[in-house]
């Protein structure tokens, strides 16, 4: 049986203060869970209602990781979702992404401002899938281990490393290394048309503030999407999808 305290502390995390303090995050939702325990991930503890935990149980028992069984109404105060809280895991954050240059091929994502954590989550997801395995955080871009953010990861964030860091200046010193700086910008010039060289890193900033005055500052080099259309501007998600196929595209036809 789960304890008073401990179930305390797991509403606890829902807020950023609690999750700070204890190097824990939440991973909500039976696909996720599914996924992180098929991960080297080890959640501290995992709850579920009746139902979910027997779906879960061959997972969690080749974990050998007890699930906390609950009733409903006691997982719907625990979880963050509006409805369906049926299994919650506990699960200590990962270690901090390396602030090494990037290196041969490598294409590193930076976030510089944004403050959605659907978009950084959805961002996650489509540095997965195209084979990024770090993104550099400005520290004015909202926290990763944000509930929504890590709903729309969609376990993505169990497999990208993500660091925060004084952004600019850490740029800089990965110019000064030999790595080659995007900023994605409306002025910039047409990807289709730029020659992209790697190790990269491709920097975006949100959609309503753009990117910050100081990645602004960095004497590099500016790329845009082409417009076609009507739509002036696209998310930051969205932003990254389309010249993260570019840059994929460059590589399978050996720019």
């Amino acid at each position: 049986m789960s304890t008073l305290a401990e179930l305390k502390q797991v509403r606890a995390l829902h807020g950023k203060k609690e999750r700070e303090a204890t190097g824990l995050f939440l991973v909500q939702g039976h696909k996720m869970v599914a996924e992180l325990l098929a991960s080297p991930f080890k959640p501290k503890a995992v709850f579920a209602n009746a139902a979910a935990a027997g779906a879960l149980a061959p997972l969690a028992k080749a974990r050998q990781l007890p699930v906390h069984v609950l009733p409903e109404h006691e997982m719907e105060r625990l979880g963050t979702f509006d409805s369906g809280n049926e299994v919650i895991a506990v699960v200590h954050q990962p270690a901090i992404a390396s602030a090494e240059p990037a290196v041969e091929d490598e294409l590193v994502l930076a976030m510089d401002r944004v403050g959605d954590p659907g978009n950084l989550g959805t961002v996650l997801r489509i540095a997965d899938r195209f084979g990024v395995k770090r993104v550099l955080c400005g520290n004015g871009t909202v926290e990763v281990y944000n509930p929504k953010c890590v709903q729309a990861s969609m376990g993505s964030i169990l497999r990208v490393g993500v660091r925060y860091d004084e952004l600019s200046d850490r740029l800089a010193v990965w110019q000064t290394k030999g790595v080659a700086i995007y900023l994605a910008d409306g002025s910039g010039s047409n990807v289709f048309n730029t020659v992209l060289k790697r190790p990269a890193v491709l920097v975006l900033g949100s959609e309503s503030h753009g990117l910050s005055p100081e990645v602004l500052a960095l004497r590099t080099e500016r790329i845009a999407i082409p417009q076609f259309g009507g739509a002036e501007s696209l998310n930051v998600a969205m932003a990254a999808a389309a010249l993260c196929m570019e840059f994929a595209r460059r590589v399978s036809v050996k720019q």
